[in-house]
């Protein structure tokens, strides 16, 4: 190897330039060791190296300037692959309908194609075709060099995961259960594999989940996994899963195949896995089938199913994951309690479920999903569940009972999700009615990291909240929240919503969420002047809180209550400012007076259907630090910022101005990136000073009719990418030359509304 490094080095010295591509490439490979030198700058000045991998790691370790992702081919450039391969015969109006789906079958990977294309090629028989479609939907590899050189090299691939662990190669194959083209979500995905054991269990299930999300990341990187088409999910690829199929040959997959009935005699004792799901069973055999090996069993998506039969779970005594989510089944048989190795209960969706058996001896179970059911109470001998990690009661419209004491024994859970769930916590019912949980059962659990319940306010007046220091995440409502507030991002954020909330003298309580959140919205609310009236004598400031969502506000806008401090700032850290429906307000200068804040490190403000709005700010002091700004649907919104052109500037907002300089908006929001503007009928002009908005790099002007000319020139417009507006709106602007015009037309992008 030496030699040929030297050799490869002399030759590489003589060339001026050169190309060296690397093919197929598995491992980092060190290109000074390979005789392609890196320490000489001067060597590298045009030479250029190219490598292909199926791992994106490889190209990360090798630091690559830039990485292309070779997608797969669309239908229509496969179906001329495919052609081209098997010839004329492809195109014959008999043989076509069934070519073209064999052509489909093959995803798009241009090697399958190519083969299975050359392996057609003179077949004139539908017989002989219609064989090879029947192989490639079965994922039986009986095409000649299809297993050779698609399925061994994916092999190989998986293969390669040995390097990052026995665990990923199990993981990966576990995908294989989902149906084609399936979105899988990653995180029911992950709990399905810790409780498969697939992932090794770490010090807790916050670290084992992040554990498994890595693993799909890497699973990613190998393009062994693709982005689902919905966030946070993934998918195989056809012909990938084809070979993961073929792999895992102990797993029994029958999921979205449009199957109504489970036929026994398929299902044998050596089987490890079997899934069913995305189906249409109506009915599962009553009789005890024999899998003692079976560790998951997914029966999810079989929207017809209504009944467990109490005997078929007897065959499946191994189970650890069992998934009848998005199904109508009433209940659960009694014999589930049998299923002492159950890790996984995942009944998501299944909307006509109103209660479950008593669940009390099922010692091993980790996760409990009951979101979107119609369960009334907590089972019987929840008290026992001492090793349930995550509870999902979200969207539990009809819970009315959980039990005095049974939270608080449940010492290692660490989520506990009740988003938009019509339980309560801490509300003292008429007395005719069932007692609920006390809130001090939640800070009796010392390893509760993510908690998502609703409050009652009359009742936190003197309760102790210190335990909430410490959650990583939470979102507690007040108040019956509108749903739309409620699709947050749960698994980021520290967030508090009030509901239809008089805010007279809650400051006390409210100080012990707001010390610890970083998201406060205040939907509906009355007297928002209260809040800082009472914190204000005490100069207390939340320096956690970086967003706040103001929506539906009716109140007035009173000139602010003096404070003891008049450089007091509730919000120091407030990045982000959203206001909807917020009735009585002028500007935004106006609610920082009343609220006592001073913006200074506000990067976004979104405003929309503020119907007395008139403009965004004061020009008596500046957004330094202000990126993005979106209006939308303030009927008299006439300008940015009030008197731009004669008002002088300031150090902040909203202190009175200093200084006798003329301020010019460029001064107001220096660095403003982003804006966009829609519906705004009274909005004449952005801004009448050309030396403006040097860092504007995106402008979205919709229905804003009256805008008839950008503050743009050759000169001030170097950061512009985008222009988005209707093409009618751009063809009447008005431009001082047309050099201008014709500079920014090439970031012109025209939007039809």
């Amino acid at each position: 190897m030496e030699s040929t490094a030297s050799r490869l080095h002399e030759r590489l010295q003589r060339e001026k330039r050169f190309l060296l591509i690397l093919d197929d490439v598995w491992e980092a490979i060190d290109l000074d060791y390979l005789g392609v030198p890196q320490a000489q700058p001067e060597f590298q000045m045009g030479n250029k190296v190219i490598l292909t991998s199926q791992s994106l790691d490889v190209c990360r370790q090798m630091k690559m300037d830039i990485d292309v992702k070779v997608d797969v081919l669309s239908e229509e450039e496969s179906w001329q692959l495919f052609t081209q391969n098997a010839g004329k015969v492809a195109t014959l109006p008999h043989i076509e309908p069934i070519a073209r789906k064999v052509s489909k079958e093959c995803s798009g990977l241009p090697l399958a194609i190519s083969i299975v294309g050359a392996s057609m090629r003179g077949k004139i028989t539908e017989t002989l075709r219609n064989d090879a479609l029947n192989a490639l939907e079965m994922s039986v590899p009986s095409i000649q060099g299809i297993e050779y050189k698609v399925y061994r090299h994916l092999k190989w691939s998986y293969g390669s995961l040995f390097f990052q662990g026995m665990d990923i190669k199990s993981c990966f194959l576990y995908c294989s259960l989902y149906p084609k083209d399936f979105s899988i979500e990653v995180r029911e995905l992950v709990q399905c594999w810790i409780a498969e054991g697939l992932v090794v269990v770490r010090k807790s299930y916050e670290d084992s989940m992040n554990r498994g999300i890595a693993l799909v990341e890497n699973l990613k990187d190998s393009c062994l996994l693709e982005e689902g088409i919905f966030n946070h999910t993934v998918k195989m690829h056809d012909v990938v899963r084809d070979v993961t199929m073929w792999i895992a040959c102990k797993s029994f997959v029958q999921s979205g195949i449009g199957l109504n009935q489970i036929s026994e005699t398929e299902l044998s004792e050596s089987l490890n896995r079997v899934s069913f799901m995305e189906n249409k069973i109506t009915r599962l055999p009553d009789c005890a089938i024999r899998c003692p090996k079976v560790s998951s069993l997914l029966l999810q998506g079989n929207l017809p199913l209504e009944i467990v039969p109490e005997g078929f779970l007897l065959g499946f005594p191994a189970l650890r994951v069992l998934n009848l989510s998005e199904t109508r089944i009433h209940t659960l048989p009694l014999l589930v309690i049998q299923l002492h190795k159950l890790e996984a209960l995942l009944l998501r969706r299944c909307q006509n479920l109103k209660g479950l058996p008593p669940l009390g001896r099922l010692h091993r179970l980790q996760f409990l999903d009951c979101s979107s059911t119609n369960l009334e109470a907590l089972p019987e001998g929840m008290e026992n569940l001492t090793d349930l990690r995550l509870l999902d009661l979200s969207e539990t419209h009809h819970l009315r009972h959980i039990p005095n004491g049974i939270i608080s024994q449940l010492f290692r859970l660490e989520t506990i999700d009740m988003t938009n769930s019509f339980y309560m916590w801490g509300r003292k019912r008429p007395k005719e009615e069932l007692e609920t949980t006390q809130i001090d059962e939640l800070g009796c659990l010392d390893q509760l990291i993510a908690l998502y319940i609703n409050l009652n306010s009359s009742y936190l007046t003197f309760e102790d909240l210190s335990w909430i220091k410490r959650l990583k995440r939470f979102h507690f409502v007040i108040g019956l929240a509108d749903e739309k507030l409620l699709v947050q991002k749960k698994y980021e954020e520290k967030r508090v919503t009030l509901c239809w909330v008089n805010l007279y003298g809650i400051y006390y309580w409210l100080k012990q969420l707001l010390e610890n959140a970083s998201n406060l919205t205040l939907d509906c609310c009355k007297n928002l002047e209260e809040i800082p009236a009472g914190l204000a004598k005490e100069c207390y400031c939340f320096i956690g809180l970086k967003s706040l969502a103001i929506t539906d506000y009716h109140g007035e806008f009173l000139p602010a209550r003096e404070s003891g401090d008049d450089r007091f700032d509730l919000l120091p850290n407030l990045q982000e400012l959203v206001l909807h429906e917020v009735w009585c307000l002028l500007s935004v200068s106006e609610l920082a007076q009343l609220l006592k804040l001073r913006l200074s490190t506000l990067r976004k403000i979104s405003l929309s259907r503020c119907n007395m709005l008139k403009y965004l700010v004061s020009s008596s002091g500046t957004l330094k630090n202000l990126e993005e700004v979106t209006v939308s649907s303030c009927r008299e919104f006439a300008e940015l910022f009030e008197n731009a052109s004669s008002s002088q500037s300031s150090e902040d907002l909203p202190e009175h101005a200093t200084s006798s300089q003329t301020l010019v908006p460029s001064c107001i929001v220096p660095n403003l990136r982003i804006m966009t503007l829609k519906n705004l009928p009274e909005l004449m002009t952005l801004c009448g000073q050309h030396q403006s908005w040097q860092h504007l790099e995106i402008l979205e002007v919709i229905n804003c009719n009256q805008i008839k000319k950008l503050p743009f020139t050759t000169q001030n417009a170097n950061a512009i990418k985008e222009i988005r507006g209707e093409l009618q709106w751009w063809n009447d602007l008005e431009w001082d030359d047309e050099d201008s015009k014709s500079s920014l037309q090439q970031y012109f992008n025209p939007c039809w509304c």
